[in-house]
């Protein structure tokens, strides 16, 4: 009757190794969403709240359009990038590297209006 508790212990101990090899670098990709329109308005969330700073890393970047007048850029260190085009309307996933410093989002046509920033650090 030894025998399957020595199995169990084995299984148990091949999946903590396992992940003790995967470890952090495994870890799931933090998201960001990002909306513009149906109006004049743009914002970039993570969770419920608006983003304002930042750790350095890679994010899945997940932008709503809502209205083909407008598009949805991010720029920054090393980043300048149009996720939603003029016209397109819809959702774009995309991933970002982020590295310190001080990032924009904008919709290029109504960029004195739809305008947004955060710092990564």
């Amino acid at each position: 009757m030894r025998f399957p508790q020595f199995r169990l212990a084995l299984i148990v101990a091949v999946v903590a190794a396992a992940a003790a090899v995967t470890g952090p670098s495994q870890a799931a990709t933090l998201k960001l969403r990002g909306t513009v329109g149906p109006g004049f308005t743009i914002q970039l969330k993570q969770g419920l709240k608006n983003v304002t700073k930042l750790r350095p890393g890679t994010y899945l970047l997940v932008v709503s359009d809502k209205s083909q007048i407008h598009d949805f850029r991010i720029g920054g260190p090393g980043l300048n990038k149009v996720v939603t085009g003029v016209s397109f309307v819809g959702t774009k996933t995309t991933k970002v590297r982020l590295k310190r410093g001080t990032y924009n989002y904008v919709c290029d046509p109504h960029r004195t209006l739809m305008h947004g920033r955060f710092k990564v650090g």
